[in-house]
């Protein structure tokens, strides 16, 4: 889903709707796409609810921890790491490439350090390590808010060969830039979900659910366009 298409599909939200529930299950897509996405419900005068039914990696977790409040689902997982880019021409251009991937990088953490605390160069450590977080893991981290009571069945696959590692299972512990403030959160939100009955599915005013299915797009940040002898610039 493209940031435009996501623009149309905001726009169809009845007004006066007091919550909007974002449900995620990605392994990310553009940055610029995502930041746009985020944006887009930032201005929206609705409270906004991310939750993450699968997987939100990559722009799709800054997407889910950008929220008003971040709620994993059971078995869920979400992973951050460094932006990635391509680049084709010389030295200068490799450089320049570089530092835009730094600026972007940069950005990206001072998401997860609003939501999470910490300093952005704390997380950035997390991201340059690639990051992979259980859902207990997320609200320990502060990444997300809660753990969901009940655990909601995903039909999706992603293929995760492009990141260094393929899941929380085949990944070592995640960097926790503010360890410990958050686990006692993390506990007392965990146990309130457990004595909640259905507390995502049975609110008070039913809220609008704008469903975010699979990735925004399978590619990431991108860097110089590719030009061909000529100049024309190629896909």
């Amino acid at each position: 889903m493209s940031a435009k298409e996501f623009a149309a599909a905001l726009s169809a939200v009845p007004k006066g709707t007091a919550e909007i529930r974002l449900h995620i299950n990605s392994p990310g897509g553009e940055v610029f796409e995502a930041v746009a996405i985020l944006n887009q419900l930032r201005a929206h005068p609705a409270r906004v609810v991310a939750v993450v039914d699968g997987l939100a990696a990559s722009a799709a977790s800054f997407l889910a921890v950008g929220a008003d409040e971040t709620v994993m689902g059971q078995n869920t997982q979400l992973m951050i790491h460094d932006a990635w880019g391509l680049c084709v021409g010389n030295a200068s251009d490799m450089r320049d490439v570089a530092d835009l991937l730094d600026r972007l990088s940069d950005n990206i953490a001072d998401v997860y350090a609003a939501k999470a605390g910490g300093s952005t160069g704390d997380w950035r450590t997390a991201m340059l390590a690639e990051s992979w977080y259980s859902a207990d893991e997320a609200v320990a981290a502060g990444l997300a808010d809660s753990v969901a009571g009940e655990a909601i069945a995903v039909n999706a696959a992603f293929d995760l060969a492009g990141f260094r590692y393929a899941g929380r299972d085949e990944a070592p512990g995640p960097i926790v830039p503010v360890a410990g403030q958050h686990a006692a959160r993390a506990t007392l939100a965990r146990t309130r979900s457990c004595r909640q009955a259905q507390p995502l599915t049975q609110p008070q005013q039913q809220p609008t659910r704008i469903i975010r299915r699979g990735p925004l797009r399978r590619v990431r940040v991108r860097g110089q366009p590719i030009r061909d002898a000529e100049g024309r610039q190629g896909r």
